[in-house]
């Protein structure tokens, strides 16, 4: 007695379960784009307590959200990302204003480790998202969903 062929199970297999899982080239290169924006932001602006360093993520976030899943998720990360690192930086500046200069004691030296942070943290999440890894950000408020 033989079997149909529409009864038999395929084996499992050890990649992805559906092409959806993973990301296209293309989808990678613009969640790469998210990323590295945030730099080219800094880089145009002066890094201006991060302003400007948003505005790259958000722009590719606005016009790829709908059409590229990846590409949502990770410009909406980097975006969350500098969101927060402009809150750090306006934070350091009111210090500063605050205590009459002072403060500045305390700002230089947190807005050191946090701008290295900020540079090494951005390029390893272009970095995972090229390789179509969904990189999340430690200490990152989640402001966008």
């Amino acid at each position: 007695m033989s079997v149909p062929p529409e009864s038999v199970v395929p084996p499992p297999s050890n990649g992805p379960s559906a092409p959806s899982d993973t990301p296209s080239a293309e989808q990678r290169q613009w969640a790469l784009f998210a990323h590295l924006s945030a730099l080219l932001g800094c880089i145009l602006t002066g890094a201006w307590f991060g302003w400007g360093c948003f505005l790259g993520p958000l722009i590719i976030w606005l016009v790829k959200k709908d059409t590229m899943p990846f590409v949502d998720d990770q410009a909406k990360e980097a975006l969350n990302f500098n969101i927060t690192i402009a809150i750090i930086g306006v934070a350091l500046l009111l210090l500063t204003v605050i205590t009459l200069g002072l403060g500045v004691l305390i700002a230089i030296p947190v807005g050191v480790v946090v701008g290295v942070g900020w540079l090494v943290l951005t390029i390893l999440a272009a970095i995972r998202a090229n390789e179509g890894v969904r990189y999340r950000y430690p200490f990152t408020l989640r402001l966008i969903k």
